[in-house]
């Protein structure tokens, strides 16, 4: 196996439309790229996100690995929906916390989930586990489930169950919690002025509870904690993804970061020493979503530190080996349904009952027990 090969396995790219270019195919097969991640800009209808994650889906045979590969999504409902009519349209998790009703939230996931798997999604970013801590944060805002951390926690943890048991990828997101912060990290980097004690009382209690219930990624937000790591934000800090999420927290799934091509990212960091540093901190899946020229950047950035030894080979080679071991597990069925049984899933009558109930503060009838 090539060290391009390895690399490429590690990152998730986006993409330009509602179908692959030839270029973007050809970096995708000839670098082994691990995951694509859609928008806004890739959706039109659910034939067409249908084709596309069955397009991307058949690159894998050209690739190195021949394994599927992630193919993930913003949808958590509310302002964070790529998804639009006539997929189910669900309201933002702040209606969950007002219902309260782990119940509900279950169904939410596994409905909502189903819908993505239909049309070959297989990997949400949801979900948002953020407490809303300051009221004056409307980067988080109604995308939190509650300012209370247990109800955050025993929600968050029946929405992990809820996607899972739709055989859909899970990633509890913004570690350590983004729900504090004033400033965007789209735009700049946040400083926040928090201890660790402060953090385990608090904004880990959900992110722990996701864990044990077997969540299957985390993401890393771009916030700089001086207090417990003086030099590094969280994206870039071994302290953060080591000690606390692997050591302290004992978590074994993969580590994925936000989309590095934030302002929180690229206005302090380089370009080449981002995904160098992500990595030498312990992440293991690096996210690019909109810059088409970075993605390439960052595979010669790494190839290089590989060369002049500042990356540890057998590490990524470990990572390599972990990444195709988890897709082998779950993502077993990589490929869309027909499209005449995805329609009769996506905006089921059931579903839009569901989410309509929810979006009114009623709790929907005739929901079974997880």
């Amino acid at each position: 196996m090539s060290i391009n090969s390895i690399i490429g396995q590690h990152m998730f790219i986006g993409i330009s439309g509602h179908a692959l270019t030839k270029d973007e195919k050809q970096f995708i097969v000839e670098n082994n790229i691990g995951g694509i991640c859609l928008f806004g800009r890739n959706v039109a209808d659910p034939k067409q996100v249908r084709d596309l994650c069955a397009e991307i889906q058949s690159l894998r045979f050209q690739q190195a690995d021949k394994a599927p590969l992630f193919i993930g999504i913003d949808m958590e409902g509310g302002r964070v929906h790529r998804l639009k009519a006539p997929f189910t349209i669900w309201p933002p998790l702040r209606r969950l916390g007002e219902l309260d009703a782990p119940t509900a939230s279950f169904h939410f996931a596994n409905r909502m989930g189903q819908e993505l798997k239909a049309v070959g999604i297989n990997l949400d970013f949801a979900p948002c586990v953020d407490i809303f801590t300051n009221s004056a944060n409307t980067v988080i805002g109604d995308r939190s489930i509650s300012d209370d951390p247990e109800k955050v926690a025993r929600h968050a943890s029946a929405l992990v169950r809820g996607y899972i048991k739709a055989d859909i990828i899970t990633c509890a997101k913004h570690f350590p919690g983004h729900g504090n912060t004033i400033v965007d990290s789209h735009y700049d980097l946040p400083v926040e002025n928090l201890d660790l004690e402060r953090l385990e009382s608090l904004e880990l209690i959900p992110f722990k509870k996701t864990f044990k219930s077997r969540v299957d990624m985390v993401m890393t937000s771009h916030i700089k904690f001086p207090k417990i790591d003086p030099d590094w934000p969280v994206t870039l800090s071994e302290i953060f993804i080591k000690k606390i999420i692997r050591e302290e927290c004992r978590y074994r799934g993969l580590v994925i970061t936000d989309d590095l091509g934030m302002k929180a990212m690229s206005a302090h960091f380089g370009v080449e020493e981002i995904p160098v540093r992500a990595l030498k901190a312990g992440a293991e899946l690096l996210l690019y979503c909109n810059e088409p020229e970075v993605p390439p950047q960052a595979v010669e950035a790494i190839l290089g530190a590989v060369a002049q030894g500042s990356l540890d080979k057998a590490e990524l080679e470990a990572t390599h080996r972990k990444i195709l071991d988890f897709k082998k597990i779950k993502i077993s069925h990589p490929d869309p349904l027909p499209l005449e049984e995805a329609i009769k899933i996506i905006g089921s009558p059931d579903n839009l009952k569901v989410a309509t109930a929810i979006a009114n503060g009623v709790m929907p009838e005739g929901l079974l027990p997880e």
